[in-house]
């Protein structure tokens, strides 16, 4: 199993709050919404904006699932399938599930206090973390997800909380990542966070010549947007031609 970095701005309370808020953004705008547009082509490869809201809901419940100790998805089969059915459902049906399963997951985070936040939990694919990481992880999923529908809510309207705490959350799941060329990330404000693999001799170059990190600097939106593989760096400068191919989330 492997777990990554804690979060040092985990706050429970806080973070189910502000998740609180981003839902309620994207459900205003889904209500806008209708049939045939759920049907159109979402900005994710393969998936409708019905596929998008069909996984926001199943991952709801998958992170219910999670605090309540059980495994997120039965199967990744089973997650895959229940996404598909859920696909072609007229808007009416979508929102309810949307709603409620969202109002599950604020139930099962209300419930939990003290001690049960900091207990170990099991993601997919064997990645652990601390319960409290859940709130944001599912804020993570809104957000960019909200982005991905192509219903008019780009990058530059994520809140700039959301979008600071991301860049940092993302430095954090490449950081020793030995597919990621050591990177620095500079992001306008003073920042710069260090990330991918351990900097090493002769991985990059002429043998014995330490791999030096790649310098990509832009605003926190535009790295977030290419470390989430949302753009293709648009907006971003950097210390080499092309910048580095980064793993698929």
């Amino acid at each position: 199993m492997t777990s990554p970095a804690a979060d040092p701005a985990a706050d429970p309370a806080a973070d189910a709050a502000a998740l609180k808020e981003s839902t309620d953004r994207l459900l205003a705008a889904v209500e806008k919404l209708d049939d045939a547009a759920l049907a159109e082509p979402s900005r994710l490869p393969g998936w409708t904006r019905g596929h998008v809201l069909a996984h926001l809901s199943r991952n709801a419940d998958a992170l219910t699932n999670v605090l309540a100790g059980r495994p997120m998805y039965p199967s990744a089969e089973a997650r895959d399938a229940d996404i598909e059915r859920g696909a072609p459902r007229p808007l009416a049906v979508q929102l309810e599930d949307l709603r409620t399963s969202a109002a599950r997951l604020d139930r099962a985070m209300a419930a939990l206090t003290g001690e049960r936040w900091r207990a170990t939990v099991e993601l997919r694919n064997g990645v652990t973390d601390l319960a409290s990481s859940v709130p944001f992880r599912r804020r993570i999923e809104v957000e960019l997800h909200h982005v991905d529908l192509g219903i008019g809510y780009g990058l530059g309207d994520m809140p700039a909380d959301f979008t600071e705490r991301e860049l940092e959350n993302m430095a954090r799941r490449f950081s020793g990542n030995p597919k990621v060329r050591p990177l620095e990330l500079r992001a306008g404000d003073g920042r710069a966070l260090r990330t991918g693999r351990t900097a090493g001799a002769g991985q990059d170059g002429p043998e014995g010549a330490a791999e030096e990190a790649v310098v990509v600097s832009g605003t926190a939106t535009a790295l977030v947007g290419w470390l989430t593989g949302r753009t293709d760096g648009a907006g971003l400068t950097a210390s080499v031609p092309v910048l580095p191919p980064l793993p698929p989330l």
